[in-house]
Protein backbone atom coordinates (compact mmCIF):
# COMPACT_ATOMS: atom_id res chain seq x y z
CA UNK A 1 0.00 0.00 0.00
CA UNK A 2 1.29 3.43 -0.96
CA UNK A 3 1.95 6.19 1.74
CA UNK A 4 -0.52 8.33 3.34
CA UNK A 5 -0.01 12.37 1.10
CA UNK A 6 -0.08 15.33 3.61
CA UNK A 7 -3.50 15.42 5.52
CA UNK A 8 -4.45 11.98 4.33
CA UNK A 9 -4.77 9.42 6.63
CA UNK A 10 -4.46 5.49 6.29
CA UNK A 11 -6.13 3.08 7.57
CA UNK A 12 -5.80 1.10 10.96
CA UNK A 13 -4.25 -1.61 10.10
CA UNK A 14 -4.77 -4.96 12.33
CA UNK A 15 -3.06 -8.28 12.02
CA UNK A 16 -4.79 -11.47 11.81
CA UNK A 17 -2.88 -14.14 14.40
CA UNK A 18 -2.09 -15.92 11.00
CA UNK A 19 -0.29 -13.18 9.29
CA UNK A 20 1.68 -12.25 12.86
CA UNK A 21 2.96 -15.82 12.71
CA UNK A 22 4.59 -15.24 9.31
CA UNK A 23 6.09 -12.21 9.59
CA UNK A 24 7.70 -13.93 12.56
CA UNK A 25 9.20 -16.72 10.38
CA UNK A 26 10.67 -14.46 8.15
CA UNK A 27 13.09 -14.48 10.80
CA UNK A 28 16.13 -16.38 11.69
CA UNK A 29 15.79 -18.23 14.63
CA UNK A 30 19.33 -19.34 15.42
CA UNK A 31 21.51 -15.80 13.87
CA UNK A 32 20.79 -13.05 17.57
CA UNK A 33 19.47 -10.64 14.88
CA UNK A 34 17.09 -13.17 14.08
CA UNK A 35 16.04 -13.57 17.67
CA UNK A 36 16.45 -9.94 18.84
CA UNK A 37 13.99 -8.98 16.30
CA UNK A 38 11.53 -11.61 16.71
CA UNK A 39 11.70 -10.91 20.62
CA UNK A 40 10.96 -7.56 19.50
CA UNK A 41 8.12 -8.23 17.42
CA UNK A 42 6.11 -10.41 19.58
CA UNK A 43 6.63 -8.15 23.09
CA UNK A 44 5.28 -5.19 20.29
CA UNK A 45 1.82 -7.65 19.50
CA UNK A 46 1.47 -9.07 23.12
CA UNK A 47 1.87 -5.90 25.39
CA UNK A 48 0.69 -3.15 22.52
CA UNK A 49 3.96 -1.23 23.40
CA UNK A 50 4.75 1.71 20.79
CA UNK A 51 8.57 1.53 19.47
CA UNK A 52 10.01 4.32 20.86
CA UNK A 53 8.88 2.79 24.32
CA UNK A 54 10.30 -1.03 23.38
CA UNK A 55 13.43 0.36 22.05
CA UNK A 56 13.96 2.42 25.29
CA UNK A 57 13.55 0.04 27.48
CA UNK A 58 16.73 -1.58 29.96
CA UNK A 59 17.20 -4.88 30.96
CA UNK A 60 16.16 -4.00 34.60
CA UNK A 61 12.97 -3.12 32.71
CA UNK A 62 12.28 -6.74 31.48
CA UNK A 63 11.31 -9.23 34.69
CA UNK A 64 11.24 -12.21 33.33
CA UNK A 65 10.34 -13.87 36.70
CA UNK A 66 7.30 -11.80 37.05
CA UNK A 67 6.51 -11.75 33.48
CA UNK A 68 6.34 -7.73 33.48
CA UNK A 69 7.82 -5.06 31.38
CA UNK A 70 8.29 -1.49 33.12
CA UNK A 71 7.77 1.10 30.97
CA UNK A 72 9.65 4.08 32.28
CA UNK A 73 9.32 6.87 29.64
CA UNK A 74 5.73 6.60 28.09
CA UNK A 75 3.93 8.90 26.21
CA UNK A 76 3.69 12.45 28.62
CA UNK A 77 6.81 10.71 29.93
CA UNK A 78 4.23 8.81 32.02
CA UNK A 79 5.77 5.34 33.86
CA UNK A 80 3.54 2.02 33.52
CA UNK A 81 3.93 -1.84 34.32
CA UNK A 82 2.22 -3.99 31.21
CA UNK A 83 2.39 -8.23 31.92
CA UNK A 84 3.63 -10.50 28.97
CA UNK A 85 2.05 -13.48 28.46
CA UNK A 86 4.10 -16.94 28.61
CA UNK A 87 4.38 -18.07 24.92
CA UNK A 88 5.37 -14.67 24.30
CA UNK A 89 7.96 -14.54 27.66
CA UNK A 90 9.47 -17.52 25.29
CA UNK A 91 10.79 -15.61 22.74
CA UNK A 92 11.96 -12.56 24.86
CA UNK A 93 13.81 -14.89 27.17
CA UNK A 94 15.74 -16.56 24.26
CA UNK A 95 16.78 -12.90 23.60
CA UNK A 96 18.06 -12.41 26.97
CA UNK A 97 20.34 -15.59 26.86
CA UNK A 98 21.36 -14.47 23.42
CA UNK A 99 22.40 -10.77 24.95
CA UNK A 100 24.40 -12.98 27.68
CA UNK A 101 26.21 -14.68 25.00
CA UNK A 102 27.00 -11.52 22.92
CA UNK A 103 28.54 -10.12 26.50
CA UNK A 104 27.31 -6.42 25.67
CA UNK A 105 28.36 -3.22 27.20
CA UNK A 106 27.08 -2.19 30.49
CA UNK A 107 24.20 -0.11 30.21
CA UNK A 108 23.15 -1.48 26.86
CA UNK A 109 19.25 -0.84 26.01
CA UNK A 110 17.43 -4.24 25.94
CA UNK A 111 16.80 -4.28 22.17
CA UNK A 112 20.28 -3.51 20.70
CA UNK A 113 22.78 -3.87 17.92
CA UNK A 114 24.72 -6.43 18.63
CA UNK A 115 27.42 -4.29 19.69
CA UNK A 116 25.70 -3.10 22.40
CA UNK A 117 24.40 0.30 20.84
CA UNK A 118 20.65 1.75 20.41
CA UNK A 119 18.59 0.67 17.25
CA UNK A 120 17.50 3.57 15.00
CA UNK A 121 13.67 3.45 14.59
CA UNK A 122 14.17 4.02 10.54
CA UNK A 123 15.54 0.70 10.99
CA UNK A 124 13.04 -0.94 12.07
CA UNK A 125 10.55 0.61 9.97
CA UNK A 126 12.73 -0.42 7.01
CA UNK A 127 13.10 -3.62 7.92
CA UNK A 128 9.07 -4.49 8.98
CA UNK A 129 7.98 -3.61 5.46
CA UNK A 130 11.05 -6.10 3.74
CA UNK A 131 9.57 -8.51 6.37
CA UNK A 132 6.33 -8.23 5.61
CA UNK A 133 6.26 -8.50 1.76
CA UNK A 134 8.13 -11.77 2.22
CA UNK A 135 5.82 -12.99 4.51
CA UNK A 136 3.37 -12.05 2.03
CA UNK A 137 1.24 -9.65 4.46
CA UNK A 138 -0.54 -7.31 1.87
CA UNK A 139 -1.36 -4.82 4.04
CA UNK A 140 0.95 -1.76 5.46
CA UNK A 141 3.64 -3.96 7.93
CA UNK A 142 4.84 -1.56 10.82
CA UNK A 143 5.65 -1.37 14.07
CA UNK A 144 2.12 0.85 15.42
CA UNK A 145 0.15 -2.06 13.53
CA UNK A 146 1.06 -4.25 16.31
CA UNK A 147 -0.80 -2.21 19.16
CA UNK A 148 -3.35 -1.96 16.79
CA UNK A 149 -3.74 -5.74 16.71
CA UNK A 150 -3.38 -5.86 20.48
CA UNK A 151 -5.79 -3.84 21.50
CA UNK A 152 -7.99 -5.48 18.87
CA UNK A 153 -7.49 -9.05 20.42
CA UNK A 154 -8.15 -7.56 23.88
CA UNK A 155 -11.41 -6.38 22.33
CA UNK A 156 -12.39 -9.63 20.34
CA UNK A 157 -11.28 -11.51 23.97
CA UNK A 158 -13.71 -9.55 26.07
CA UNK A 159 -11.41 -7.95 28.29
CA UNK A 160 -12.27 -4.98 30.70
CA UNK A 161 -11.73 -1.22 28.60
CA UNK A 162 -9.79 0.07 31.80
CA UNK A 163 -7.53 -2.53 31.46
CA UNK A 164 -7.17 -1.94 28.44
CA UNK A 165 -6.43 2.11 28.64
CA UNK A 166 -4.43 0.91 31.27
CA UNK A 167 -1.98 -1.18 29.24
CA UNK A 168 -2.06 1.01 26.14
CA UNK A 169 -1.05 4.09 28.89
CA UNK A 170 -3.55 6.49 27.35
CA UNK A 171 -4.41 8.87 30.00
CA UNK A 172 -7.84 9.25 29.40
CA UNK A 173 -10.44 6.77 28.46
CA UNK A 174 -12.19 8.44 25.95
CA UNK A 175 -8.66 7.94 23.46
CA UNK A 176 -8.65 4.24 24.47
CA UNK A 177 -12.58 4.21 23.37
CA UNK A 178 -11.78 5.63 19.78
CA UNK A 179 -9.02 3.56 19.56
CA UNK A 180 -10.28 0.61 19.79
CA UNK A 181 -13.69 2.25 17.68
CA UNK A 182 -11.25 2.45 15.14
CA UNK A 183 -9.37 -1.20 15.34
CA UNK A 184 -12.47 -3.20 15.98
CA UNK A 185 -15.78 -2.00 15.26
CA UNK A 186 -16.61 -5.24 14.40
CA UNK A 187 -15.72 -6.63 17.91
CA UNK A 188 -18.24 -3.47 19.48
CA UNK A 189 -21.25 -3.94 16.93
CA UNK A 190 -21.26 -7.82 17.34
CA UNK A 191 -21.05 -7.71 21.31
CA UNK A 192 -23.76 -4.97 21.17
CA UNK A 193 -26.18 -6.70 18.90
CA UNK A 194 -25.53 -10.36 20.95
CA UNK A 195 -26.80 -8.81 24.32
CA UNK A 196 -30.17 -10.06 25.59
CA UNK A 197 -33.88 -8.46 25.58
CA UNK A 198 -34.15 -5.94 28.02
Amino acid sequence: MKNATKGQTLPKEVYSKEEIHSLIATFSRKCPTGIRNRALIVLGYRTGLRLGEALDLSPKDVDLDKGAVHVRHGKGDKSRKVGIDPTALEFVALWVTERAKLGLPKGSPFFCTLKGEPIEQPYIRAMLKRKGAKAGIEKRVHFHALRHSFAHDLVTEGKNIVLIQKSLGHTNLNTTQTYVDHVAPKALIDMAQGRGEW
